[in-house]
């Protein structure tokens, strides 16, 4: 229980943080509090770098407290910009003329100084009171990491107080809404599908500031999808084009200026388009092992099915539902015949992906033929196969209900069913599937012609008959 309410405490912490108000100002400058006059003047800090021993009069704790935050200047028809805000309580003394507040850029090894004079007659009818000196011109920037220091003048050693401070990031609201480096700009764009090139626009960003555009895949974060493109700030051409391998839903075009920790922007125009995804489907002949992958995150049913010629419609074949947003797709010892199809099912619609119907993977074959009041089932095939056969009783299109009549055979053998008349129905079929693997499609041949229906055969030749009605499973449906 206590660690849920840390997290809703970090929660908290991190909201409160994203929408803190930064607080206004519209001119900076320095003040100092108990009526004390003060003035500033830009300091070079290396005079003032050697410290020197403090007299025995001195208290360590002539400089009380330093506190730091942020302040937003913002005038009327200039842009707002981000001021540190420094409060720090010192202890007046004579030995003491006045204080030096420094700030170090931890990010671009820049520093500013600034010395705090007081009027030494004041100060010395007020000497041991203590005086809260406060200062906000030393302008930042977004997410920088600052090393303030404030140091006595003169420099006694061991008399100091430094501390470091993250100035806040656009996640602001305050900040992302009014500070321009914020500003992520507008994208843009125009689709050269021939030479697979992507022309990015940009605008509405500050016009002095570099902005960097790129290509990436939309996973959690988004991926590199080669180098990103810079457009300088003092170009007046503000448009970039970028090539691409394949679009897919996932790819995105993403925009942000060139300053650290600025915020991104992105546009994803192929969302919709997931037709494409299908076609990563993989056959390894050596293990037999049907495989696909999603080039994007998407979330979507995968499953086998048979494809039936006549209607254009794919049987789900039973137990082989999988559910996979973003991982791999096995089906392992796969028939390779080409009515063996894959589906993919999403909340736009379903897909049919048959990966074996060009003929490119050997193919077997189911004929039959009415001898006498037999049925024989033949089996081809160009491998080594096993199969079963069963006859049925067609319901519904995608059903056949099993007549127990089971009869396992192997490729260039062939098995006799005996048929009554009963059997001669056109509801009545013959069912084939192989054994040796885990997948298979179940064919189906139907409406099955009996020897001793019609004596349509006077002669007798058993051998006619066979040659007059074998049906190849080809030309079914």
């Amino acid at each position: 229980m206590i660690s849920i309410y840390v997290q809703i405490l970090l929660i908290i912490l991190f909201w409160n943080a994203d929408c803190q108000i930064i607080p206004r100002i519209e001119e900076c400058g320095l003040s100092c509090s108990q009526g004390v006059h003060c003035k500033s003047k830009p300091s070079g800090g290396i005079f003032n770098s050697f410290c020197h021993d403090a007299p025995a009069s001195l208290s360590s704790m002539v400089l009380k407290s330093m506190k730091i935050s942020t302040v937003m200047k913002c005038v009327q028809g200039s842009p707002c910009s981000l001021h540190l805000n420094i409060k720090g309580t010192l202890s007046l003394d004579e030995n003491v003329r006045g204080l030096e507040i420094c700030s170090f850029s931890l990010d671009t090894q820049q520093s500013q100084c600034i010395n705090v004079r007081f009027t030494r007659k004041k100060s010395k009818m007020l000497n041991g009171k203590k005086v809260q000196v406060e200062f906000n011109c030393i302008e930042v920037n977004v997410a920088q990491h600052i090393y303030v220091t404030m140091k006595t003048v003169p420099h006694y050693c061991e008399v100091k107080l430094s501390q470091q401070y993250y100035v806040e990031d656009c996640r602001n609201s305050d900040v992302g809404k009014y500070i321009p480096a914020c500003s992520a700009g507008k994208l843009d764009y125009n689709l050269d599908r021939a030479k697979k090139i992507v022309m990015v626009n940009v605008s509405n960003f500050p016009q002095d500031q570099d902005y960097y555009v790129r290509l990436c895949h939309k996973w959690f974060t988004c991926e590199d999808v080669g180098a990103f493109a810079v457009i300088k700030g003092k170009e007046s051409f503000k448009s970039v084009s970028l090539k691409y391998s394949q679009l897919l839903p996932c790819l995105c075009i993403e925009g942000w200026l060139a300053l650290p920790d600025a915020r991104r922007i992105q546009l994803c125009p192929f969302e919709n388009d997931t037709q494409v995804l299908w076609d990563n489907i993989v056959y390894n002949p050596l293990t037999q092992t049907l495989a696909w992958e999603p080039a994007c995150p998407v979330l979507v049913m995968v499953n086998l099915c048979r494809f039936i010629k006549s209607n254009d419609y794919c049987e789900d074949i039973e137990n082989t539902f999988k559910n996979s947003p973003e991982k791999q797709v096995k089906y392992s010892r796969v028939d390779t015949h080409p009515r063996l199809c894959v589906k993919f099912t999403t909340k736009r619609g379903s897909w049919i992906k048959c990966p074996f119907a060009h003929g490119e993977f050997p193919a077997w074959k189911m004929r039959t033929a009415a001898v006498a009041e037999q049925i024989q089932v033949f089996f081809t095939s160009q491998s080594k196969a096993r199969f079963s056969v069963l006859v049925c009783n067609r319901t519904q299109m995608a059903s056949c209900e099993s007549l127990e009549m089971h009869h396992s055979v192997s490729v260039g053998d062939s098995v006799s069913i005996n048929v009554s008349r009963e059997m001669c129905g056109s509801t009545i079929c013959i069912q084939g599937w192989r054994t040796d693997v885990d997948y298979s499609v179940p064919l189906q041949i139907c409406d099955t012609y009996c020897g001793f229906r019609g004596q349509s055969h006077s002669d007798g030749n058993p051998a006619k008959a066979m040659t007059h009605r074998m049906k190849s499973v080809q030309s079914l449906h």
